[in-house]
């Protein structure tokens, strides 16, 4: 949930937005600078094409690589069963008009990502340990500039350095696999490849999930303890079922952060959060079994390019697609949301749950370039309206990898979600308006509109200019800059720029 600050000042979009949209860049402007200079002098001292210090540089990850690899030792380390990745993600935002106020802001992450092959370091066959840490940065500019629910970047969480993946996997079989530790349902469950693509939140783990779970459920950016069996029945067909703490960061605050600023809660003795789902694939689908929600932490390949986009099948002329279906559970406690007969506290109801479908199929190829495809994605959730405050969710969108010939691994993208309160929630609403007779409007739903174009640079490292629409931000409630008025927050455009690198 976004953390809520209050401001009445609007701000013109104008001199402040440019500066913003540079810094979120800046990683990859300033090895983009260095390398063309780098190019500009040896055309001048080989008296090459001047023209040359224009040619964009395709190795900046394994430039990076190289000034990692002090004395050979990351190099040897990885031959040897041990590998680190780093990673940077960085918006840039503005918002010309609506919201609380109007002006820039940023998030971003760098995260360290270390992974060891048990089989090479100990003789341990089949089993791997996981680890990551992020350093996360920025102005949370959801919480301070829109107040809406749908986090408009999938990186936005409070300053801190957080433990995030901590966990040992276990291959039990060639078909069945067992993970142990600390890491997120987010990174698995209701996923879909196109939807990874796009910058807002809840095209990753959906906002009705956020809204209703305790801490925002195990996601980004507060894992859990838990254990993940997968059984891959065939190359059509897995199923996958966790089970983790039911409150990651512990009750008192609806920010993680606050009650576990550091990632270190480790809690075990809150009642459970149970998660299952089926995955089938048709068409040629090219199933996997590992992680692929990429905005959680990434990967050495970086899955945002390499995954994002429409399902590829190994023949030419297939169209693929994927279908999920599956359920959550949690057994803790839930305040009814229309408690307007029963005094000033809620009433609370043992457990909430949700299912869900996810489907994913590439609709067309362009001839002759098969990895040149159009794809599409839709997603819902259903949870009870006594207990959720978001009982319905849905998103869907269409993507396209390649859109110009002379960049193929480009992707441009399309999507739009909507999350309606639940009418025991906007009931409660109303009834509280009628009791103070003060003007308020009443919670109904919150959506988005997102449009972004991913520009790959080189292996591991694109820049993504992105454009989104929120409207009814919080879901209509009373905007915080003049709560005495009673009018809601107004819809709010949002103009950004995501960089990321990965080496």
């Amino acid at each position: 949930m976004p953390n809520r600050q209050r401001s009445g000042r609007w701000i013109r979009l104008g001199s402040h937005c440019a500066p913003l949209l540079l810094a979120a860049a800046f990683p990859g402007l300033v090895a983009l600078c260095c390398l063309a200079a780098l190019s500009s002098a040896r055309a001048g001292s080989d008296g090459g094409d001047p023209k040359a210090m224009w040619v964009l540089p395709q190795s900046v990850p394994a430039y990076l690589y190289q000034l990692t690899d002090i004395g050979g030792l990351r190099s040897r380390l990885e031959r040897q069963g041990l590998s680190f990745i780093f990673s940077y993600y960085g918006d840039a935002f503005d918002n010309p008009a609506g919201g609380v106020k109007q002006g820039p802001g940023y998030d971003g992450r760098f995260g360290v990502i270390m992974e060891g092959d048990l089989e090479k370091l100990a003789g341990w066959s089949g089993a791997k340990v996981h680890a990551s840490i992020h350093s996360i940065f920025g102005t949370q500019f959801s919480g301070a500039n829109l107040d809406n629910l749908m986090l408009v970047s999938s990186v936005e969480a409070p300053p801190t350095i957080w433990l995030f993946n901590l966990w040992i996997e276990q291959d039990l079989t060639s078909k069945v696999n067992l993970r142990i530790g600390q890491f997120t349902a987010a990174q698995d469950f209701i996923v879909s490849r196109n939807a990874d693509l796009f910058v807002n939140s809840t095209f990753g783990w959906p906002m009705l999930n956020t809204q209703n779970l305790p801490s925002g459920g195990p996601n980004y950016p507060e894992a859990a303890l838990g254990a993940r069996l997968q059984v891959k029945l065939t190359d059509q067909l897995i199923l996958r079922a966790a089970i983790f703490d039911g409150d990651p960061a512990g009750s008192g605050s609806n920010n993680p952060v606050t009650s576990d600023k550091y990632g270190l809660a480790f809690r075990l003795r809150d009642p459970p959060f149970v998660i299952a789902e089926a995955v089938y694939g048709y068409g040629g689908a090219q199933l996997s079994g590992a992680q692929q929600n990429p905005n959680q932490e990434g990967d050495g390949k970086l899955a945002a390019v390499d995954q994002a986009g429409p399902r590829l099948a190994a023949s030419p002329s297939a169209l693929p697609g994927v279908v999920k279906i599956g359920a959550w559970y949690n057994a803790g406690s839930f305040p009814l949301q229309d408690f307007t007969q029963s005094g000033i506290t809620p009433p609370q109801r043992p457990g909430d749950a949700a299912v869900y479908g996810v489907f994913e199929q590439t609709l067309w190829r362009v001839p002759g370039s098969p990895n040149r495809a159009l794809g599409f994605f839709a997603r819902g959730v259903a949870a009870p309206s006594d207990r959720s405050e978001v009982d319905r969710y849905a998103d869907a969108g269409f993507t396209f990898r390649g859109p110009l010939a002379r960049r193929p691994e480009d992707i441009i993208g399309l999507a739009f979600a909507y999350g309606r309160i639940s009418p025991d929630a906007a009931a409660s609403d109303r009834a509280f308006a009628a009791l103070t007779g003060a003007p308020m409007p009443i919670r109904d739903y919150e959506a988005a509109i997102e449009l972004t174009y991913r520009w790959k640079l080189a292996e591991s490292w694109f820049i993504q200019p992105d454009l989104q629409y929120i409207f009814h931000p919080g879901g209509n409630i009373a905007n915080p800059a003049n709560p005495a008025s009673g009018s809601a927050i107004p819809n709010a455009l949002v103009l950004g720029l995501r960089t990321a690198l990965q080496f």
